[in-house]
């Protein structure tokens, strides 16, 4: 579930392909932070259009990435860009999955990896969402939380009232039990907090 209002509006969508995106939040970076290779399984919670699903998709091959979305409008806008045409090697290694992080319909002990981009401050049930992604990682499977600092303003991302610290991100995922393997800054405007179940 979300908080009414902070649930992203896919007729904002066009957002999610700003040619300045990569400058500030560099998905290359993110997939070289996660250390995803060859045969992973990877789910992607608010995957949006993909714009982390498809760069981890290409690096995990022909392992695969699972992405997520509660909104089904988002799904097809992936779908789309997927068959489009557009994109140089597309890659056939995404299933596109309509779900929540309370519940991805996805299988017990099934990802490698579980990322969470973009997406937390519009979250308010941070406990089931970890029990969620604890019932679905493997053993030795890492939860990646990836947020926007409340500590820069820019016209990138939510209004500062939405966003949630580092640190408090942090606390939340260590007092359900969690271990926070990493947490720093990511790109210009983000933070990484990178954690495993107990």
């Amino acid at each position: 579930m979300t908080p009414h209002g902070r649930l992203f509006n896919p007729a904002e969508s066009h957002r999610l392909e700003s040619p300045e995106r990569p400058k500030y939040m560099p998905a290359g970076e993110l997939v070289s932070r996660l250390r995803i290779s060859s045969g992973m399984t990877i789910t992607d919670i608010g995957a949006g259009t993909g714009y982390f699903a498809i760069p981890m998709a290409r690096a995990a091959a022909p392992g695969k990435v699972y992405a997520v979305d509660l909104q089904p409008e988002m799904l097809e806008k992936l779908r789309a860009k997927l068959e489009s045409g557009d994109l140089h090697d597309p890659p056939k290694n995404i299933d596109l999955v309509q779900g929540s992080a309370v519940e991805t319909k996805l299988a017990d002990q099934s990802c490698d990896v579980v990322l969470i981009a973009n997406v937390w401050h519009e979250l308010d049930e941070y406990d089931s969402t970890l029990h969620e992604a604890a019932r679905i990682l493997k053993n030795h499977g890492k939860l990646a939380i990836l947020d926007w600092r409340p500590d820069v303003d820019h016209p990138p991302g939510p209004p500062l009232d939405h966003r949630i610290a580092m640190e408090t991100v942090r606390e939340s995922i260590e007092n359900e039990g969690w271990t926070c393997d990493s947490a720093d800054s990511f790109g210009t405007y983000s933070y990484l907090v990178i954690a495993h179940p107990n």
